[in-house]
C-alpha cells in the first residue's frame, strides 16, 4: 500500500509565496508522474502542476511563471512553491502519485488528503 502525506499549506496574503511537499510512503518499487491538484470551492477539481519521472513539467496556465514543481526522487517527495499568490489560488491542493507497488506487484494510484491555501486579498 502506498501513501501521501502533504504539508505547507496554509494563510497567506495576496502577493505571498507558500511551499507544498508531499510524501510518498509505503511499498514503494517506483513513481512514475508526480502532481498537485486544486479544487476551489464549489469547482471540480484541477491539475495545478505535474512531474514526471525524468523531471517533465507541465503547469496550468495560471500558474506559470510564478510556480514551481520539483521532486527529490531519492526521498520520494514532490514540492510545489507558489509566490506570487492571489486569491483565485484559494482551494484544498491534493497530492497524487501513480507508479508499481513491491508487494504484490501491481500498478497503484494514489491521492493525498489534502492541504488547504487560503489567500487573503
Amino acid at each position: 500500500q502506498v501513501q501521501l502525506v502533504e504539508s505547507g499549506g496554509g494563510l497567506v496574503q495576496a502577493g505571498g509565496s507558500l511551499r507544498l511537499s508531499c510524501a510518498a510512503s509505503g511499498s514503494i518499487l517506483s513513481i512514475n508522474a508526480m502532481g498537485w491538484y486544486r479544487q476551489a470551492p464549489g469547482k471540480q477539481r484541477e491539475l495545478v502542476a505535474l512531474i514526471t519521472s525524468g523531471g517533465t513539467t507541465n503547469y496550468t496556465d495560471s500558474v506559470k511563471g510564478r510556480s514551481t514543481i520539483s521532486r527529490d526522487n531519492a526521498k520520494n517527495t514532490v514540492f510545489l512553491q507558489m509566490n506570487s499568490l492571489n486569491p483565485e489560488d484559494t482551494g484544498v491542493y491534493y497530492c497524487h502519485a501513480d507508479g508499481i507497488s513491491k508487494w504484490p506487484i501491481r500498478y497503484y494510484e494514489v491521492w493525498g488528503q489534502g492541504t488547504l491555501v487560503t489567500v487573503s486579498s
